[in-house]
């Protein structure tokens, strides 16, 4: 198998991102009207800034800030961003001001050439020293001219958006209630530039994961598994981050799931291991959750696989009671599905499947009911996907679907020994899996006006993990099945 991707980059369009300010101006107009407000006053975003480390001067690798991005695409540090009261479109860098400006149906006047002019669709240049000038020269309204920051919370990480600050925003009123909500339901619907590199992204994602599981027979221990995938993503592309989703900062590769992330964020953690002194072991399932992003848009895939190329009758039956769920929500998804219910099917399934495999035993609906799904399954099913993994908004528009079966002795034990679920659990079969870790199937998915579209492309069924860790090649030459 080569060991560099084959894939070429999607060139990225300029009107990438003019299409996404217009999205948001549309939806700032409709707002304003509906709300009986006038339309006038400056959306003001702040892009990010360099850091260093600690009191080093060692800069941090920098990535733009993602709303900041998806308005303005903008890679350098130090930038601001606004839309006027004329609805006209500035970019404000370190140490310039570059307007755009929306006149007549909506077509750019080009008042000054430059790489950033072409690049970003700019129009005019200033100095930032002159921000309040220009901002203040746009403002036809009397009184101080209102800002629209951006301010609000991200239930993912509980952190607030930073709003916008600058020297002399005194001279100007501000508001922090609107921009935010606007701005987050439009990155909600992806347009087709957008897809397009997601969709890369989950190309060259899957490429690697499948190089990753093709060599892991080969290595020792995750750290090299990584060191495959990111090998495999980098070349591609000049704007790539791997990403792992498990672990901690001290050690990103902690044995078997290190952490499961809850509703509100509580963090379970379990079996804590060195990363120096973890390797494989014959019999043991690896677990990695890893994806590539591409112009700022990114991909999420896992894929549990054994280590050593062959599945136990055990670790088969757990691998398609998660494979069941995963493809049966794919399946239903579609406009007007509740995610809700979605997360109950899966849980369902992984439910059903361990009752026939001797695990579990009684009614599943009762099981349902007293709610043991989530102690297999201790997370959401999915999050929405976009620039960031884990994608603010709405309505899942491109979202991930991550069934998973876990056995986790913090959420086992007290479930086996209370009096009103013990009854379910077959205590002689499930002490065979004290040991076994979990397994969970991620896929990027896009919901469409009919159902919904599988991004992404690795083996998923057992016999084609096998064949795959064996040698063969993949896609494989049979037609895989759909949505799968």
């Amino acid at each position: 198998m080569a060991s560099s991707s084959s894939l070429s980059p999607p060139k990225v369009p300029k009107e990438l991102y003019f299409i996404n300010r217009e999205k948001v101006l549309n939806s700032l107009r409709q707002h304003l009207t509906e709300t009986s407000r006038p339309l006038h006053g400056f959306v003001l975003l702040q892009g990010g800034e360099e850091q260093t480390r600690y009191c080093t001067d060692h800069l941090e690798l920098f990535r733009q800030e993602s709303y900041f991005a998806y308005l303005f695409g903008v890679r350098e540090p130090g930038f601001y961003g606004a839309i006027v009261s004329s609805f006209c479109f500035f970019v404000i860098a370190a140490k310039y001001v570059y307007i755009y400006c929306l006149v007549g149906e909506n077509k750019a006047i080009i008042l000054l050439s430059g790489d950033y002019n072409e690049k970003y669709m700019v129009n005019m240049v200033y100095y930032t020293d002159e921000i309040v000038g220009v901002l203040q020269g746009h403002y036809k309204e009397p009184g101080k001219p209102l800002l629209f920051l951006l301010h609000g919370l991200n239930t993912d990480s509980n952190n607030f958006s930073k709003p916008a600050q600058f020297e002399g925003m005194e001279k100007f009123e501000t508001e922090l209630n609107t921009l935010h909500p606007i701005l987050s339901e439009c990155r909600v619907f992806k347009s087709d530039h957008e897809l397009a590199l997601i969709q890369f992204a989950n190309d060259i994602s899957s490429e690697a994961h499948v190089e990753e599981r093709f060599k892991a027979i080969e290595l020792d221990n995750p750290m090299q598994t990584q060191s495959v995938y990111i090998s495999r993503v980098l070349p591609s592309f000049l704007s790539a981050c791997a990403v792992l989703h498990y672990g901690h900062a001290a050690a990103p590769n902690d044995r078997a799931w290190r952490t499961m992330h809850l509703r509100k964020m509580d963090v379970l953690c379990w079996k804590l291991s060195p990363l120096h002194n973890l390797t494989f072991e014959d019999g043991d399932m690896a677990l990695l959750d890893m994806g590539a992003e591409y112009q700022f848009y990114g991909s999420d895939i896992t894929c549990s696989f054994p280590v050593n190329g062959k599945f136990t009758s055990d670790q088969s039956l757990i691998y398609n009671a998660v494979l069941k769920a995963h493809n049966a929500v794919i399946n239903a998804m579609k406009p007007g599905v509740c995610w809700v219910d979605m997360h109950k099917l899966a849980e369902k399934i992984i439910l059903e499947s361990l009752k026939k495999g001797g695990v579990m035993v009684g009614n599943v609906d009762e099981m349902m009911a007293a709610r043991l799904g989530a102690v297999f399954m201790p997370h959401g099913l999915g999050h929405f996907l976009g620039i960031d993994t884990h994608d603010p908004g709405g309505y899942p528009k491109v979202i991930t679907v991550e069934p998973g079966c876990y056995f986790i002795d913090a959420l086992l034990v007290p479930a086996m020994e209370n009096e009103s679920t013990s009854k379910f659990f077959n205590h002689e079969v499930i002490g065979r899996f004290k040991d076994f870790g979990g397994v969970r199937i991620e896929s990027d998915v896009l919901v469409t006006a009919n159902g919904s579209k599988n991004m992404t492309s690795v083996p998923r069924e057992i016999s084609d993990i096998e064949a795959i860790m064996a040698g063969a090649p993949w896609p494989s030459n049979k037609t895989a099945p759909s949505n799968s």
